[in-house]
């Protein structure tokens, strides 16, 4: 049986609802910068998506309401303007937001397992090109879990599909952050053995989604082929 191929996007927006507005009066600067969202996330995510015809869960809502890329008990799970709400609050923003999403894709992964299908699970993010004074030196990150055979043959053949697409762009393993980091695939990996799921993280600098037009849509589309000849390939064993 075939790969079940599953697409996620976790920042793909900084939209507020109506009713947490109030909050985000004095943090629009806050609001509009990668910690608000990814941008460019969403875009490539979409494109793939539209290219492997594999089913896109996203989110719009900014990751400064709740993180959906965090475990429930993670420090990090509100931020700096939503820890000022009380426990009920931010239960209301935990059942309304963060349990739905995750719920869904869960129950994606395990419908194709109880099929026999093993699900290859990408997680599209992009990363500031500079934080905290130190340039990232990199164009695209590959998270993966070196534990798992799976994960580290995938990040591989996707590595090196993608350099030989794109010669001068810089592929790193495991950069800007550790795959095995907290996260919705590391959570997703205690569930499901590498046999059954394999979860990337793919990360692209912003400076590409804030560049000329031509050459981001160029590299989406660059990264989208290389993700689709690397499931091709893996298929075929």
């Amino acid at each position: 049986m075939s790969d079940f191929v599953l697409l996620t996007c976790e920042h793909g927006g900084n939209r507020v609802p109506a009713e947490f507005k109030r909050l985000f009066q004095a943090h629009q600067d806050l609001l509009e910068s990668h910690r608000g969202y990814d941008p460019g996330a969403l875009e490539l995510a979409r494109l793939s998506a539209r290219r492997l015809k594999a089913p896109l869960h996203f989110a719009t809502v900014t990751r400064l309401l709740v993180e959906l890329n965090r475990s429930s008990t993670h420090p990090a799970l509100f931020s700096i303007v939503t820890k000022s709400l009380t426990s009920a609050e931010r239960a209301v923003l935990v059942e309304k937001h963060y349990v739905p999403y995750r719920s869904r894709i869960e129950a994606d992964v395990s419908k194709a397992v109880k099929r026999g299908r093993r699900v290859i699970h990408v997680s599209f993010h992009t990363f500031t090109p500079q934080m905290d004074g130190v340039v990232r030196n990199a164009d695209v990150g590959l998270l993966y879990d070196s534990g798992r055979p799976g994960e580290a043959e995938f990040a591989g053949i996707l590595k090196q599909s993608l350099a030989n697409r794109r010669p001068g762009l810089t592929i790193r393993k495991n950069y800007p952050y550790l795959g095995k980091a907290d996260g919705f695939t590391t959570s997703l990996r205690k569930k499901w053995g590498d046999s059954v799921y394999l979860g990337i993280e793919l990360e692209v600098n912003q400076r590409w989604p804030l560049c000329d037009h031509r050459e981001w849509r160029a590299l989406q589309q660059a990264i989208a082929e290389a993700i689709a000849a690397t499931i091709a390939r893996l298929s075929r064993r």
